[in-house]
């Protein structure tokens, strides 16, 4: 599965002032990111605000970014829910002639046993006719995909082939690392711990500041994929406070304020999310000027 280590994106979804889908300001997007020099594309995933857009809305976001990134990168599809009849009959309906792997988050708000967890990504991979990444987010799902599950899945169905990890500790990870079998990807989901796992033995990551700083983050990443500690620390301390920025009032709201700065799209989000405030917003703006 080397098309997936190194450094994917989860991709945004922008929108104009009247909050209809930017489709300009999406490929404008998609550009920046494969220019930049990431490895994969992650389309629908939870920065594309997936669960205020309409089935339409999502279908109009799948076929622009295909049509923007024109074959240059692998995709991958965010498919999944805490209605696990439903993710299987998407999986079993839906398309997926230009992905080449699915991202399946654990199911949210039900609060599953481990058994459950287990039971969910056992139909997941058994319908699915693409390789699946599991994607474990505890701070959203309000459980935790433990080590142990993750590898009963991995060892049990070989399309399994990965897990976007974003517990945020590197405990957890490492653990993960430790045990999997040969071949399976732990793939960070949290920005600010993607170089020590990289450097643990993970594939890569997942991320959100990637997209607005692609070519310093994908750059970091490969430097830890190399074993080049110096340099790649050194990226990392110089994208670190952006990393808090974009995610202290919350996510894709501070990435949105990235973008608007780079000239690239609005800086609109839906509600229940809301913008960030005005000193958020002058600090990105500042941290991005810098940068350029």
């Amino acid at each position: 599965m080397q098309s997936f280590i190194g450094t994917g994106v989860a991709l945004v979804t922008p929108f104009k002032k009247d909050f209809s889908v930017d489709v300009e300001a999406l490929a404008r997007i998609v550009n920046h990111v494969v220019e930049g020099g990431v490895e994969y594309l992650v389309v629908l995933g939870t920065t594309a605000e997936s669960a205020t857009l309409s089935q339409d809305e999502k279908e109009l976001v799948i076929d622009t970014i295909i049509k923007a990134n024109a074959g240059r990168l692998p995709l991958v599809l965010g498919v999944g829910g805490n209605n696990t009849h439903k993710v299987v009959e998407e999986l079993k309906t839906r398309d997926f002639s230009h992905f080449s792997a699915i991202l399946s988050v654990s199911p949210y708000y039900n609060k599953p046993t481990q058994e459950g967890i287990y039971q969910h990504f056992k139909a997941v991979a058994e319908a699915s006719p693409i390789p699946v990444i599991l994607y474990n987010v505890p701070g959203r799902t309000a459980s935790n995909m433990l080590p142990s599950t993750v590898i009963r899945i991995a060892n049990d169905f070989k399309n399994v082939i990965g897990i976007k990890e974003a517990a945020g500790d590197i405990v957890q990870a490492m653990k993960l690392i430790q045990t999997k079998p040969e071949g399976f990807l732990v793939i960070s989901g949290d920005d600010m711990i993607t170089l020590p796992m990289v450097l643990a033995g993970g594939a890569g990551v997942i991320s959100v500041i990637g997209e607005g700083f692609p070519k310093e983050f994908s750059e970091m990443v490969r430097l830890g994929l190399e074993r080049k500690v110096d340099e790649a620390y050194k990226l990392h301390y110089l994208l670190a406070d952006s990393i808090d920025m974009i995610f202290e009032q919350g996510n894709p709201g501070g990435i949105k304020e990235v973008f608007k700065s780079l000239g690239l799209s609005e800086n609109t989000v839906r509600l229940p999310l809301v913008n960030v405030n005005e000193d958020l917003a002058t600090r990105l703006h500042n941290f991005t000027r810098k940068l350029s």
